[in-house]
């Protein structure tokens, strides 16, 4: 199989050179344009999944020889976590070369996060069976950069260092809602409030719910945290 224009400066623009091209053709093959001939990438993002955690476990710990196991656990959720994904398939401009339906691309599939992200673990799983582990993780390890050395120390989700926070004031966990959703359908944004029991509430706006639950969680940790300093 020969791989198409694009695909081949898709190899070039991640460093690897496929032995079997058809690995590749099918980490970018949605499921909206699969067939009994054309298999999508859901089976390949499964393992990439793994492949992908072994990797970044190996990475924190060579990273941070003394870190515990509670220090380690938020720095490699932030890494592999699919807004991580979506990030690094964006700098590579995966959304551009993957095959998708009709419906999928009037929709806007080739920027969506959860496709794009579910896509690139697809490619970290189709050089694996390439070429073994070690030219899986030399790929991870390339694409993801700085972002290892660079990960914070604390890289705990906002929402759950909100959580904590409240807890650790016997107070019951922050309340989400929300409040609003505009846009067109392959570029939406949510409008989202945030609540803690006493009151206290912050809203944030952003491209997917989740990303707008976390800001309002960090706005109004910060709030908090500012008036306890």
């Amino acid at each position: 199989m020969r791989l198409s224009a694009d695909l081949l400066a898709f190899q070039g623009r991640i460093g690897h050179q496929f032995r079997q091209p058809a690995l590749l053709v099918r980490a970018v093959t949605h499921s909206s344009i699969s067939s009994p001939t054309r298999p999508d990438n859901q089976r390949l993002e499964f393992l990439g999944d793994r492949v992908l955690g072994l990797v970044m476990s190996e990475a924190l710990l060579a990273a941070d020889t003394k870190a515990t196991e509670g220090q380690l656990a938020p720095r490699f959720n932030a890494l592999v976590r699919k807004e991580t994904c979506a990030e690094v398939a964006r700098e590579l401009g995966l959304g551009e070369v993957l095959k998708l339906g009709r419906s999928e691309m009037l929709s806007g599939g080739r920027r969506k996060e959860a496709l794009l992200g579910d896509a690139l673990e697809a490619v970290i799983a189709a050089a694996y069976l390439d070429a073994g582990f070690e030219a899986a993780k030399a790929l991870v390890l390339r694409l993801w950069g700085n972002r290892i050395g660079a990960v914070e120390p604390d890289a705990r989700d906002p929402k759950t260092s909100l959580q904590e926070w409240a807890q650790g004031r016997a107070m019951p966990p922050p309340s989400y809602s929300e409040l609003g959703r505009d846009g067109p359908d392959h570029a939406p944004q949510f409008t989202v409030e945030v609540k803690l029991e006493n009151g206290e509430a912050e809203r944030a706006r952003a491209g997917t719910k989740r990303a707008a639950e976390q800001a309002a969680a960090r706005a109004l940790l910060a709030r908090m945290e500012s008036r306890n300093d």
